[in-house]
Formats: structure tokens, sequence, C-alpha cells
């Protein structure tokens, strides 16, 4: 239970200075995840996910076992989850691998106030 509530700080710390992670608002992220080649992962649970989520998202929840063997992806990595923290957590979780990581601030929260899509 104690590394579960440890993540997010260690996610804090390691965003703050890590430049494979860059946290981005909503505008900047539908750019993003609109190139070709970009991995769009929605880490939260499978029930959040099915209340709706972004167009071609995949679900890797990073709350389960495994979540950092599950992301088979190259190049870029596009993460949300419904505020920003538990994203946060999982680019922390994928350092180190030659990635470039990023974040939408806010989460899905921000996104739907942006009036972005949702399915």
């Amino acid at each position: 239970m104690k590394k579960i509530m440890l993540l997010p700080l260690i996610a804090l710390t390691l965003t703050g200075c890590n430049k494979e992670v860059k946290q981005v608002d909503a505008d900047r992220f539908e750019q993003i995840i609109a190139r070709e080649g970009v991995t769009l992962i929605d880490v939260r649970s499978a029930e959040e996910y099915a209340e709706g989520h972004i167009p071609g998202a995949r679900n890797i929840d990073v709350r389960q076992a495994g979540f950092a063997d599950s992301v088979e992806a190259q190049g870029e990595v596009a993460l949300y989850c419904l505020r920003g923290r538990r994203s946060l957590t999982a680019a922390a979780m994928l350092t180190g691998r030659g990635l470039t990581l990023y974040s939408l601030e806010g989460g899905i929260e921000a996104w739907r106030q942006a009036g972005k899509p949702v399915e």
C-alpha cells in the first residue's frame, strides 16, 4: 500500500527534473496525438476508460502490476488519466527507455473542459 501512495510523489520529483517527460495542455496534447506514430495511452482503470476516453487511446491501468512491461511503444508516448497525477506516475515508470513522454496536464477533465472529443 505504501508503494502506491509514494508513486505520485516519486513521479512529481522525477518529472520536475526529467526532460523526457513533458506536461502539456489539452490543445498541445491534441496536436501531439494527431501525429503519426504517437502511442496514446489512458492509464486509468478499465471502468474509468469505459465511461469515456480520448478516441484511439489504449487502456493500460498504471495501478496494475506489470504496467511498464505492458507498454510496447517506440518514439513518442502520450499519457493521460483523470486529472494528471497517474499519468505522471506512468511517465516516471517509463523513463529511461528512450521515449519522448507527454502527460496531459489536468487529465481528461481538462480535455473535456476544452471541448475535445471523448468516446
